[in-house]
C-alpha cells in the first residue's frame, strides 16, 4: 500500500505516535515540506466542531488520532490541507467512516473491552486518491498563475543585495545582475515564483550575517563577504528545504523533489548487447543494533554483535518458535517499542530511561525470555516502530544455511526453478526487446 506505512498509528500501553520513529544517523527530510504555504484557514476536525489555525496542524492530527481513533496518510503531500479536510467532512456526515476507511484492530486477540478500531484514510481508497490529485493540480494551476503575473509585473523595486544598484521595472534585471556581476545564481527566472519572497528570505539570512550556503554565522558583515567570495558561497544551499517553494519545478509532481525530477530521464533506451552487473555496488544497509546504538554494514555482524555483546540470538528464537516472516517482523517492531519506552519485554516492568531497562534485561536474565506469544503477535506491530528499520528487510524464513531444511515451513507447496539455461537468448528473444528495437529501426 502506497506510503501508509509512514503514517500508521502504534498504540502500545497508552503510548501513541504520529509518525513512526527514525533513526537519527538514516533521517532524511520528508519530500517538500517546504512547499506548506502559510494560509489563513482553519483546519477542521472532520466529525466534531473542534478547529484549530492551519500552522497548528499537529494539534488537530493528535485530536483526530486520540479523540476519533483515526490518520490521515501522507499529511505532507496533500497540498490544501483545509480543503481536503472539508471535503471529507462532509463525507462522513453522509456515510459512516467505515466505508472510506481501513480498519486496524488492535489487541485483536486479547479481550474484546481492550481491543480498538483504528481507522486510516489514505490514497489507497480511489475517492481520495482523485481528490489529492485535484488539490495538488488546484495548486499547481494557482503557482503557475502566480508566476506567470510576476514575470509580467512592470512594477518590481528593489535594491541589489550585494551592491547599491537599485533595479525597477522587471525582476529579471536583478536576478541576470546578480548572476552577472556578482556570481550569485538562483536559477533561471523563469523558473522562479514568490520573487519577493524568496528575496526577502536570502535578505533576511544576509542581515544575520549567515553565509547563504553553509550557513554560518560571522561576526560583521565583511568578514561574511569576504568567506562567501574566497570560499565561492555565492550560491543557496539545496539542501535547504525552505526554498523549495520558491521553484515551480517542486510543484511539478506530488511527492517529488526537484532533485527527483531533474534526474529522471523518460527517454526509453534499447538493450544493446551484454548487460554487465559486475561493477554494481549495493548501498550498505547500516543495520541497528536491538538494545544498543551499535551499527554494522553486514548482518551477520549485527546478529554476531547481539549474540556476543548482548546473549541475544534472534536465529535461535526463530528456529524454537519456528516463526515465519511476518511473525519475527511483529515480534522486532514489538521488542523495539518497548525498549523505546524504557520496559523490559520480558516482565512489562517500566524503568526511568533507557539504560536502566537495558541494565534491568542483562541482569534479571531476560534477554531471551519472551513474553507469550499472544502478547506480540498483534496486527499493530507489523509497521515498523523505526521506519528506516534495515533489520525487518533482512528477516528470513527458513534457515538456509542448514543442509535438509524442514519442507513443512512451505506447505508443501512445490516450488519450480526458473530455467536460466540460456538467458542470453531469452534476453535477446523477448518480446518487449524486439518491439523497441522494431521502433528503432521505423524511426
Amino acid at each position: 500500500i502506497k506510503n501508509v506505512i509512514h503514517k500508521i498509528v502504534h498504540v502500545v500501553s497508552g503510548d501513541s505516535i504520529l509518525e513512526p520513529l527514525c533513526f537519527p544517523e538514516q533521517h532524511e527530510p520528508s519530500p517538500c515540506p517546504g512547499l506548506d504555504c502559510p494560509s489563513s484557514a482553519p483546519l477542521a476536525c472532520l466529525f466534531c466542531p473542534e478547529s484549530v489555525p492551519s500552522h497548528q496542524k499537529d494539534a488537530l492530527l493528535k485530536h483526530l488520532l486520540l479523540q476519533h481513533k483515526l490518520v490521515i496518510a501522507d499529511v505532507k503531500l496533500i497540498a490544501d490541507l483545509s480543503q481536503y479536510l472539508l471535503y471529507w467532512k462532509g463525507r462522513f456526515l453522509e456515510q459512516p467512516v467505515e466505508d472510506f476507511c481501513s480498519v486496524m484492530k488492535t489487541n485483536s486477540t486479547g479481550p474484546v473491552e481492550k481491543q480498538e478500531n483504528y481507522y486510516l484514510l489514505c490514497d489507497v481508497l480511489p475517492e481520495d486518491r482523485v481528490l489529492r490529485e485535484n488539490l495538488q493540480q488546484k495548486r499547481l494551476e494557482e503557482v503557475l498563475e502566480q508566476q506567470q503575473k510576476e514575470r509580467e509585473d512592470t512594477t518590481f523595486h528593489r535594491p541589489c543585495m550585494f551592491c547599491n544598484d537599485e533595479f525597477t521595472g522587471n525582476r529579471s534585471g536583478l536576478l541576470n545582475h546578480m548572476a552577472r556581476e556578482h556570481s550569485f545564481g538562483i536559477g533561471l527566472p523563469d523558473n522562479i515564483v514568490y520573487c519577493n519572497q524568496f528575496l526577502d528570505t536570502l535578505q533576511n539570512k544576509l542581515d544575520s550575517l549567515q553565509c547563504l550556503y553553509c550557513e554560518k554565522t560571522f561576526r560583521d558583515k565583511i568578514t561574511l563577504k569576504d568567506h562567501m567570495r574566497k570560499k565561492s558561497h555565492r550560491r543557496i544551499n539545496s539542501n535547504n528545504r525552505v526554498y523549495d517553494r520558491f521553484y515551480v519545478i517542486n510543484y511539478l509532481e506530488l511527492g517529488k523533489t526537484w532533485e527527483e525530477v531533474q534526474s529522471e530521464d523518460d527517454r526509453e533506451l534499447v538493450e544493446d548487447g551484454d548487460d554487465d552487473w559486475s561493477d554494481w555496488q549495493a548501498h550498505p544497509v547500516s543495520a541497528v543494533c536491538l538494545f544498543c546504538e551499535h551499527q554494522s554494514e553486514t548482518m551477520d555482524q549485527i546478529y554476531t554483535h547481539m549474540k556476543d555483546v548482548h546473549g541475544f540470538d534472534l536465529h535461535k528464537l526463530r528456529l524454537e518458535l519456528n516463526l515465519h516472516f511476518y511473525q519475527q517482523v511483529k515480534l522486532v517492531n514489538f521488542i523495539r517499542r518497548q525498549i523505546h519506552q524504557s520496559r523490559c519485554y520480558g516482565c512489562d516492568e517500566k524503568f526511568e530511561s533507557r539504560q536502566d531497562v537495558l541494565q534491568h534485561i542483562g541482569t534479571a536474565g531476560h534477554v531471551m525470555n519472551l513474553p507469550d506469544m499472544s502478547t506480540w503477535n498483534q496486527p499493530q506491530y507489523y509497521f515498523p516502530t523505526y521506519e528506516n528499520d534495515a533489520l525487518l528487510c533482512t528477516l528470513s524464513d527458513s534457515d538456509e544455511d542448514e543442509a535438509g531444511a524442514n519442507m513443512s515451513h512451505s506447505d508443501g507447496v512445490p516450488v519450480i526453478a526458473e530455467d536460466l539455461s540460456n538467458l542470453r537468448a531469452i534476453k535477446q528473444s523477448s518480446v518487449l526487446n524486439q518491439l523497441l528495437k522494431h521502433r528503432g529501426a521505423c524511426s
